[in-house]
């Protein structure tokens, strides 16, 4: 009975050593304390599995690094004097501290670059909005979100990389295909962080039905021809309308008209129209050009024709005016002197009858003999030209 030392479990023949390295007590404690050793009931002379082992040593280590000891043979096992156990001294409690508060330091502190504002939430709830540079949040009370506010933010509808056709019905019942993006960044960080669930959803949402509603107030030839900045100017400011109205804190800084064409379906057709209804234009404009070319032209007769008329009515009526002068004059000289007035009006009328009739007409002498004192006179020049025609 002297020589078993294994315990009240006995036998083994292992001389107190319990296979692991550790030495029993008095009590049959090994190492770790445990009553019965390194045996159990019915286990027989086995070891322990390594995983214990290597368990015990990783509590060893850390026991060590804590300001502790290892056991009375250096690995760790306690027995009941045994001082093997952790001590917190001074320096530990410290070292604890200042780790404490350098984590809760990094944890409080945080830099937002010039393009990013932050938001600080005290429990939750809105507190305050960060500048950039190096902020304080004290965590947990506060903690804080970054924002990139300056930063130009894309959202491009229509192209089908979503299952968006973009397909939209004109005012004049005609489909068109629109593609476009929305160019926007955050103005306020506060508002887009509380007041929108999902923003950009809630942006190409908004985009989709604005653009929806001015195309169905446009007609579709404007829309492919001119109108087109005009149509993305007034979608751009009603998508920032709307938006505002959200109270959202985004603000819109462009809106891009990529591609506004029919379906694919009709192009071929659609063009067809085109070609057709831009060949009725240059006709109507080559008719309306030789209208007016026309008209012009029978304007300026008609103008002709009138000014014409209205010179002939001016002479005819200066002339009969005149005529009429001439003859109150006549009349009031024949008042005055009836018998010269006569004769002189005989001679001007004789001389304008008589006037380019090649006849000489000689009055009778007194004496009967008429010509006697006129000298016969031949006209050989005149002759000589009338020979020649």
């Amino acid at each position: 009975m002297a020589g078993n030392t294994g315990g009240p479990w006995g036998g083994g023949g292992s001389g107190g050593d319990d296979g692991r390295g550790g030495n029993r007590g008095s009590n049959g404690a090994g190492n770790g304390g445990k009553p019965g050793g390194g045996r159990r009931p019915g286990e027989g002379g086995g070891q322990m599995p390594e995983i214990d082992e290597l368990v015990k040593k990783g509590q060893e280590q850390l026991r060590v690094l804590m300001g502790g000891r290892g056991g009375n043979n250096g690995t760790g096992g306690r027995g009941p004097g045994g001082g093997g156990g952790p001590r917190l001294t001074r320096g530990t409690v410290g070292l604890a501290v200042l780790v404490a508060i350098i984590a809760w330091g990094l944890a409080s502190f945080y830099t937002v670059k010039p393009e990013e504002r932050s938001v600080e939430l005290f429990l939750g709830k809105y507190s305050a909005t960060g500048d950039p540079g190096l902020n304080f949040a004290p965590w947990p009370l506060v903690t804080a979100v970054v924002l990139p506010v300056t930063r130009e933010q894309t959202e491009t509808i229509g192209t089908g990389t979503r299952g968006e056709t973009g397909l939209m019905l004109t005012t004049d019942e005609n489909i068109i295909d629109i593609d476009f993006q929305v160019v926007w960044n955050i103005s306020d960080p506060a508002k887009y962080l509380f007041n929108l669930a999902e923003p950009e959803e809630t942006i190409r949402a908004v985009s989709e039905s604005a653009m929806r509603e001015v195309i169905a107030r446009s007609e579709l030839a404007p829309i492919l021809n001119r109108d087109r900045q005009v149509i993305a100017d007034e979608a751009q400011e009603l998508i920032q309308t709307t938006l505002d109205q959200y109270d959202s804190g985004v603000n819109i800084l462009r809106l891009n008209l990529d591609k506004a064409d029919p379906p694919r379906e009709v192009i071929d057709s659609f063009r067809e129209v085109q070609a057709a209804e831009q060949q009725r234009d240059r006709l109507e404009r080559e008719a309306d050009a030789y209208a007016n070319r026309v008209l012009a032209g029978a304007r300026g007769e008609a103008a002709q024709t009138l000014e014409e008329a209205e010179g002939y009515r001016a002479q005819q009526v200066n002339e009969a005016q005149g005529e009429a002068a001439r003859f109150t004059s006549v009349l009031q000289e024949y008042s005055k002197a009836p018998q010269v007035t006569r004769k002189r009006l005989y001679l001007e009328t004789m001389e304008k009858i008589l006037g380019d009739v090649d006849k000489i007409i000689l009055e009778d002498s007194t004496g009967g003999n008429g010509g006697q004192g006129v000298v016969p006179y031949l006209p050989l020049n005149e002759l000589r030209r009338g020979g020649s025609n």
